[in-house]
């Protein structure tokens, strides 16, 4: 795959779809670079944490939505995850196939990039790097991958986990209690392959209970008789 040429080719098609929005194009980026992190893999794993926070989208709702408006308009295919310990599947589209030089529009972003990167065996390399150093890469799948860990170090390696993805520590040692009394195992007895990912699944949990039961009415004012008149008044009576 040449990196260039995708982007370019992505961004030709981003001209000419009238669909779009800057939200659209934001969370495509964050998935391109993604792409680019598995070696443009047939298909990936991703996590919609990490996603909406490399997008800078706010809202699970607006992320849903741009994602499947993707998948029906063919920029990528979107397969999502009914399991709570695996993120869901992306198959991103093909643009611009031909071995042709793809051309598009004139982006200056697009420019500098090709003058900083040249493809060297289907990755984007950075010219002042040795040709056999690390391919430019997301550093989102990079932070995944060093830190498989099965299990925690220990409870303060999970609450600073916890604070860093904006929860509080007591959350974060409720979840290490939780499956630290079980062994660091999973409902079905296996030994759980990745607790970080695990823990994302544990905010992203509290998250929508949190949301579920928040109350959607004011509650009712305490002082009930405040707006109570009475036809039969005694003004003989001081205020």
């Amino acid at each position: 795959m040449n990196y260039i040429k995708l982007l370019n080719a992505a961004f030709e098609k981003f001209y000419f779809d009238d669909r779009l929005n800057p939200t659209h194009i934001s969370l495509y980026m964050a998935l391109f670079q993604e792409w680019n992190s598995s070696r443009f893999a047939d298909e990936f794993y991703v996590n919609r944490r990490d996603l909406m926070r490399c997008s800078k989208i706010g809202s699970k709702s607006t992320y849903h939505r741009c994602v499947t408006d993707l998948d029906s308009w063919l920029y990528l295919s979107y397969f999502p995850s009914n399991n709570p310990y695996k993120g869901s599947k992306i198959k991103m589209s093909i643009i611009g196939t031909s071995d042709e030089p793809v051309m598009g529009p004139y982006n200056p972003i697009l420019e500098q990039l090709a003058e900083q990167y040249h493809p060297i065996n289907g990755q984007a390399v950075d010219l002042h790097r040795p040709t056999s150093g690390q391919a430019l890469v997301s550093t989102i799948n990079n932070t995944k991958q060093v830190n498989n860990i099965k299990q925690p170090k220990d409870w303060q390696a999970v609450i600073d986990f916890f604070i860093e993805k904006g929860f509080k520590a007591d959350e974060g040692k409720k979840f290490f209690e939780h499956y630290e009394t079980r062994n660091w195992q999973t409902s079905d007895g296996n030994k759980i392959r990745d607790w970080r990912a695990l823990a994302t699944n544990w905010m992203d949990r509290t998250e929508l209970y949190a949301e579920e039961n928040r109350p959607n009415k004011k509650q009712p004012s305490q002082i009930k008789d405040n707006l109570r008149t009475t036809k039969n008044k005694d003004y003989g009576q001081p205020l």
